[in-house]
């Protein structure tokens, strides 16, 4: 996962000198569109996807629309290709045998209260999901860029507090595609948390757009009370986590960024340790993170999950969007 450099929020010097390689970058899409054969699978297919790279909260809002479809009686299965795992698939996430050098940590994450489907090829995984007879939907966490797999809503998300950052090309900026082109593919845009960047203005007034923010698990967030944390994630975006759990009223005494992904150490959790010792506080990461520890480091580190929640309106909104394309539910 590519790390964002700070000049993808601006237009200056570096972000420009890089626009030639954007070019190449758009190029090399638009002859992959050309070429894609598109195929149509058996089961519907909600595609959560991003036109930016890095966090958007798309994984977690996966998690709650899935949530959401088992309340209306849907059986949803989440299709991943389980990023920097090495197993290429069609397989079910187990987190009892799987690890995350297996199939990635957005893929254990889910699959804790999920059914996730990982395979590198799309196709093939949604193919696998079909046959067992027993799912009637298909949420495919990202994979917004993939030609070759219809999808029947394509969901893309953004973060409130990114935007669409300086709106250029990778890499001279954040975008895997021009803002416009993955605009057209979207049925309807999420927004998580608050517009900081005027993103809203830039969407087509015709796109439906549904809000919606991150909160954390009150059990924990209550147990943790005023204690002294350091904060430590290697996700795309770990400020808002770091503000989520200064919300929380716990004192967060430091925050330590790694890259996203970031495979931990024994040198890194050792130095963490150290630097909570010194500090006279415990140590607090994302489930994303807490899935990457060696197992005998999960119980001396807390983690606190968090959930995506839309608001009641854009909920019911949501739903009749999705349901329209959904078969008859189960009895």
């Amino acid at each position: 996962m590519i790390t964002a450099p700070n000049f993808w929020t601006n237009r200056g010097l570096i972000s420009t000198a890089l626009l030639p390689l954007s070019l190449i970058w758009i190029l090399a899409g638009q002859l992959r569109q050309i070429l894609a054969k598109t195929e149509i699978a058996d089961l519907p297919i909600i595609c959560v996807g991003n036109i930016l790279v890095g966090g958007s909260g798309k994984t977690p809002v996966t998690a709650t629309l899935c949530r959401m479809l088992k309340e209306q009686g849907y059986a949803p299965c989440i299709l991943t290709r389980g990023y920097k795992g090495n197993k290429k698939g069609p397989l079910f996430a187990n987190p009892a045998l799987h690890t995350t050098d297996d199939i990635g940590d957005e893929a254990i994450m889910l699959a804790f209260s999920n059914d996730v489907c990982v395979c590198a090829d799309r196709i093939k995984g949604a193919d696998f999901i079909a046959a067992q007879n027993k799912f009637d939907v298909i949420v495919m966490d990202d994979g917004m860029q993939n030609p070759w797999l219809h999808k029947d809503i394509t969901l893309t998300v953004f973060d409130g507090g990114a935007g669409a950052g300086n709106r250029r090309l990778l890499p001279a900026g954040p975008l895997r595609e021009p803002l416009n082109t993955g605009l057209a593919k979207a049925d309807a845009t999420i927004l998580n948390g608050q517009d900081e960047t005027g993103l809203s203005a830039l969407l087509p007034n015709t796109l439906p757009q549904f809000r919606g923010k991150l909160y954390p698990d009150q059990k924990v967030a209550k147990a943790m009370g005023k204690r002294r944390f350091i904060a430590f994630a290697g996700i795309g975006r770990p400020r808002r986590f770091f503000e989520t759990v200064a919300k929380t009223g716990a004192n967060v005494v430091r925050t330590l960024s790694f890259a996203d992904h970031h495979s931990y150490s024994e040198a890194d959790l050792s130095r963490l340790q150290q630097e909570a010792w010194t500090n006279g506080a415990d140590l607090i990461t994302t489930h994303k993170d807490w899935v990457r520890l060696p197992p005998d480091w999960r119980a001396r580190i807390l983690v606190l999950p968090v959930i995506f929640r839309f608001s009641r309106n854009d909920k019911s909104a949501l739903l009749k969007l999705i349901t329209a394309i959904l078969p008859e539910r189960q009895s």
